[in-house]
């Protein structure tokens, strides 16, 4: 045999490049049905399917979980006892997976100390920088650090060494945190008309606030500390009198022989009420903080959240007040300004981690934007900006819907950044329903056909090509293109919004038509937010429904949300002669094994905890007595299994009938959530869902105008068209619905379209269109004309 012939045979495949799919087998998850899918390795891989298909079962509860648990399980037993426990998913076969990283629309904390230069690592490499470079010097970069306190402390220290020795000595920290709003950037004021009734004494029940009632505890600590009359009248107090009331330090007292501490009113009420998240608040205690305390700027540091020495520090004329409150855009070029050898490996990684947010074309937000105020699209891309300078490759990165809160213009730069992850050699899994991202994908898994127990198969696995020609629900619908509605509605009165300067606003005038459908697009970081949700006038009876996550425990579920238990558990109880109280699973009638959670909870200590069905009830979540009470042949564990289609017809006649159920079912029904069941827990919902069911609840509210915050989230495109038809019964009913949308099937089909812009931050918040579709389409005069008339193939 010649040496050239050889040569020419192809080297036999290595045994380790023999594993390029990730195979799963069976799997069970939610309500996937044994799913098997093989996905390729260093691809993209999109996952198609109408919303509550089961796309995140598969992606994120089963091959991203797993991967997390295997990672977890390398650790040692010590090291896993602190984190967080894990079941293996329910699937059969889980192979060839690599190391997953998820980045998700979860928001991020509404923490106030936490901002978007503390969520990545921008405002860490800044504060090293000021502490090198910045004039005068203040000391180490903690001094310019808003979420760190000055501590000076001084004492003895005993050294024993033979003979025991005392040392003296000072321990000093400085911090950057401003001492008057401790690094809030706000100070808190109290309506003291909110906190009592100064007419009344406090055994008169002067207090008004939630939980501080004179039969409790509270109000023998108030009797019996010594420190005024409860029995006088609150505006006859003496000025010493009031300080105690409303501002003492904490202070040890005895009341009926018990030891107890006395604390003023506001320190009580800012320790238990304002640290923790408003949302979480029970909406009572919520109510009560809206009315009783004013945020207000804090005139010390004037909303920077730093100390006067932090503020004083500067680089070429600039504090590190001034560079957290510029646009990235602006901070990324001063940043290149600075030519300074002795920081350049510092300066080249600042450089990088600014240019990667206007890279994701997130160049409008400032560092000192607060984190919990970042929409979901927003959040997920904050996240992405860590991983994209990353140097690891060989990993899956699992992506939930990365284009949601993006204008047509910013889809082709994410498409390029997730090809870009591609290209490095990982594999890119994305959880999707547009169409310009299906578009580029190299392999397609598509989900359902329907939502809940309707879906959970795979209806079609293949090329973009492959989908088209299928005669799934996604591929009828890939191609779907919206017309221009021929007529459009003619407008009641105009709501007026008058010079709104919210964040960017530049002193917007804008009359936005009533009685119509009218769309708020324009690139994100227009002001389309701003202009909704910041500048509405106060009496205009405006229902905000927003995409923030609805807060719910695993016993929290639609029924429980949207009220539909009370009308359902007055039904039973009249239909039986018992008490309503028994048909609650978080009350009287819960199963006493399981406290009406219908699973046990069992945490293994080392190990992964497990989640097993509650042996007495079956996971029914009711004691045994209360299944025997019956209304129209079912008891009520199987009323809350029934999806709210089958739920709305047992409600809506027979024996069963309960009229103010059926409203809320049909309201469900309406808004495309007929797949839930009235038990499924609102912790497994996805944020479309969540948004959708908050709408639903809404849809009875008295307002007469609707402001949507992108009601398209998380929907396939069958599912806009029922969108579409629920809003334009809204609006024939005879409301107003303004909805803030870049989904250019919304766009065609509105009555009116106010297009901010024309590009982000201080590049945008300006009208650069008013008026009806047709009219945008026809003038091309905006991005967001160019793409709508695209898409309308005009």
């Amino acid at each position: 045999m010649s040496k050239a012939t050889q040569t020419d045979t192809p080297p036999a495949p290595h045994i380790a490049d023999s594993h390029d799919l990730i195979r799963v087998h069976g799997a069970r998850e939610n309500n996937l049905k044994d799913v098997s899918v093989e996905i390729p390795k260093r691809r993209l891989t999109v996952f198609t399917g109408v919303s509550g298909s089961g796309k995140s079962s598969l992606v994120f509860d089963t091959i991203a979980a797993e991967s997390q648990r295997l990672i977890n399980e390398t650790y040692s037993a010590f090291v896993q006892g602190f984190m967080p426990t894990t079941a293996r998913p329910e699937v059969d076969v889980l192979d060839g997976l690599t190391t997953v990283i998820s980045v998700d629309q979860q928001r991020m904390g509404a923490d106030p100390r936490s901002t978007v230069g503390t969520a990545t690592d921008a405002n860490a490499m800044l504060r090293i920088l000021f502490s090198r470079l910045g004039d005068p010097h203040i000391g180490p970069p903690s001094a310019y650090s808003f979420n760190t306190a000055s501590v000076r402390a001084s004492g003895a220290i005993t050294v024993e060494r033979g003979a025991k020795k005392a040392v003296k000595a000072t321990y000093e920290k400085t911090g950057g945190m401003c001492p008057r709003c401790e690094g809030r950037g706000s100070v808190t004021d109290f309506d003291l008309t909110q906190l009592y009734d100064d007419g009344k004494s406090l055994n008169e029940g002067a207090l008004t606030i939630p939980g501080y009632s004179v039969d409790g505890w509270y109000g023998r600590i108030f009797s019996g500390c010594g420190f005024f009359d409860p029995d006088k009248p609150i505006r006859q107090f003496t000025k010493r009198e009031l300080h105690d009331l409303l501002h003492k330090e904490p202070t040890k007292i005895k009341v009926e022989g018990i030891n107890l501490t006395y604390e003023g009113l506001i320190p009580k009420i800012q320790k238990s009420f304002l640290t923790k998240d408003k949302e979480a608040m029970q909406p009572h205690i919520r109510a009560f903080v809206e009315r009783a305390v004013t945020f207000t700027t804090c005139p010390e540091c004037d909303g920077t959240r730093l100390s006067a020495g932090a503020r004083s520090s500067k680089i070429k004329g600039i504090s590190i007040a001034d560079a957290c409150a510029m646009e990235i855009r602006d901070l990324a070029a001063w940043v290149r300004g600075i030519d300074e050898p002795s920081v350049a490996p510092l300066l080249t990684a600042l450089q990088n981690t600014l240019d990667s947010f206007v890279e994701i074309g997130l160049g409008y937000l400032s560092l000192e934007r607060p984190a919990g105020t970042l929409s979901g699209g927003e959040a997920q891309r904050v996240k992405m900006i860590r991983h994209l300078g990353s140097s690891l490759t060989d990993v899956t990165y699992v992506f939930d819907e990365p284009t949601s809160g993006l204008h047509p213009h910013d889809i082709q730069r994410m498409n390029e950044l997730l090809l870009r992850l591609r290209d490095k050699g990982n594999t890119v899994l994305v959880v999707e329903h547009k169409p310009e991202v299906i578009a580029i994908a190299d392999h397609v898994v598509d989900l359902g056909p329907g939502a809940g127990t309707a879906g959970g198969a795979v209806c079609f696995e293949g090329t973009v090509e492959g989908l088209r020609a299928s005669d799934t629900v996604t591929g009828r619908h890939l191609d779907d293109r919206a017309s221009l509605k021929e007529t459009v509605r003619k407008p009641t009165g105009v709501l007026e919004i008058r010079g709104a300067t919210a964040n960017n606003l530049r002193a917007v005038d804008v009359d936005i038509p009533l009685g119509v459908l009218v769309v708020v697009t324009g690139v994100a970081g227009s002001g389309k937010s701003s202009l909704l949700h910041g500048s509405m006038p106060a009496h205009a009876g405006v229902v905000s429904v927003d995409q923030a996550p609805i807060r719910g425990s695993r016993r929290s579920n639609p029924a429980t949300y949207t009220g539909l238990l009370d009308p359902i558990r007055k039904a039973f109880a009249k239909a039986n002669g018992v008490k309503p109280a028994l048909f609650s699973a978080n009350s009287e009638g819960a199963c006493p094994t399981c406290n009406g959670a219908g699973v046990i909870y069992t945490d293994l200590a080392m190990m992964a905890g497990v989640a097993t069905t509650c042996e007495d009830c079956e996971g029914r979540r009711f004691e045994a007595s209360v299944l025997e009470y019956r209304l129209g042949g079912r008891d009520i564990s199987e009323v809350l299994a029934m999806p709210v289609t089958e739920a709305e017809e047992f409600f809506g006649a027979g024996q069963a009938r309960t009229p103010a159920a059926h409203k809320i079912l049909t309201r469900l029904a309406d808004v495309g959530l007929g797949y839930l069941t009235l038990g499924q827990p609102l912790t497994t919902l996805s944020g479309g869902e969540r948004q959708r069911l908050k709408l639903a609840t809404h849809m009875a509210d008295k307002g007469g105008v609707y402001v949507l915050d992108e009601p398209t989230t998380g929907l396939h495109l069958a599912d806009v068209e029922n969108l579409l038809g629920l809003l334009d019964r809204i609006v024939d009913s005879g409301k107003s619905v303004i909805v803030i949308e870049h989904h250019q099937a919304v766009m065609a089909h509105a009555d009116w379209i106010v297009d901010l812009g024309p590009g982000a931050g201080h590049d945008g918040g300006r009208i650069v269109f008013e008026g009806t579709p047709a009219d945008l389409v026809a003038a091309r005069s905006t991005l967001t004309g160019e793409h709508l008339a695209a898409y309308v193939g005009a």
